[in-house]
């Protein structure tokens, strides 16, 4: 592969695109918003494909709205399932290989230990379902890279909504029944630019590491942010009103076996990372 490798980004205007799009600016780089290109339209990807010619095609765009993936099962499958094998299918053509983001939901967390990417995926939900369609779609060259509770100064996410709600001293009820590891944009993306450099292939899991509660999450950033831990408090899932649409896995835990077995750094502890995060967005 050349030095510098020729990378195509889709879903560039999405929360990890826009950290993608900073953290490989020294590389040959295009970056493709979902108004410059719909992954799902079959020629509009043939061509964007044909025209860059790149190395890599990582893709950053998903239908991500997980209670709206269950009234819109059709756009989710579209835009999580279609939108990828559309961008298999043009890189099969053009020499490209794919780098496809997915998700801790692709499991049903019902296991008492992390989940490894060796383990059997079992969505139980709409966006599970159609992000592991979109798994199924990748050929054994490309690269699947799982994260989890994803977060970070671009876009629309939790954390950005805890930071107004708290500085606003509004009280804040979280769940303590549903545990996982909070994932920065800025870290995942580094972590997706050394897999890519070093053409890795198959699937990694990529988060920070720390295993929190949302409660326990929420109560690191308001000790982060100066503002008093009393702001939320502790909830089942059951308490929550309105109930949501989709069932969230209670176990959102990933190991990142496959990351220490090639010899690549495992992310830095969310705690860690969390003030330089918040520095962005504050």
């Amino acid at each position: 592969m050349k030095n510098s490798p020729k990378i195509l980004v889709t879903g560039g205007g999405g929360q990890l695109g826009q950290e993608l799009e900073r953290e490989l600016s020294n590389e040959h780089l295009i970056v493709l918003a979902r108004n410059q290109l719909d992954i799902t339209d079959c020629e509009a990807v043939d061509l964007a494909v044909k025209t860059h010619q790149p190395d890599f095609i990582i893709n950053a765009g998903a239908f991500t709205a997980v209670d709206g993936c269950e009234s819109e099962p059709d756009l989710a499958y579209a835009a999580n399932a279609i939108g990828p094998a559309r961008l298999v299918q043009a890189a099969e053509r053009y020499r490209a290989r794919v780098v496809q983001i997915s998700t801790d939901y692709v499991f049903d967390g019902t296991l008492s230990r992390p989940y490894r990417e060796t383990d059997k995926t079992n969505p139980f939900s709409e966006y599970g379902r159609t992000k592991e369609a979109g798994e199924r779609a990748m050929r054994p060259e490309d690269l699947i890279v799982r994260t989890s509770w994803l977060c970070g100064a671009h876009g629309k996410n939790l954390l950005k909504t805890i930071v107004s709600l708290a500085s606003q001293g509004t009280p804040m009820k979280f769940v303590e029944d549903q545990i996982g590891h909070p994932s920065f944009t800025s870290d995942v993306a580094s972590t997706i630019h050394d897999l890519v450099l070093k053409e890795a292939n198959g699937i990694f899991h990529v988060t920070n590491q720390g295993i929190v509660s949302w409660y326990e999450f929420v109560k690191e950033i308001l000790k982060a942010l100066g503002k008093p831990t009393d702001l939320v408090t502790a909830i089942k899932t059951e308490e929550l009103i309105p109930r949501r649409a989709a069932l969230r896995p209670a176990n959102s835990v990933l190991d990142n076996l496959a990351l220490r077995e090639a010899g690549l750094p495992e992310l830095p502890d969310f705690r860690d990372s969390l003030p330089q995060v918040l520095g962005e967005i504050v």
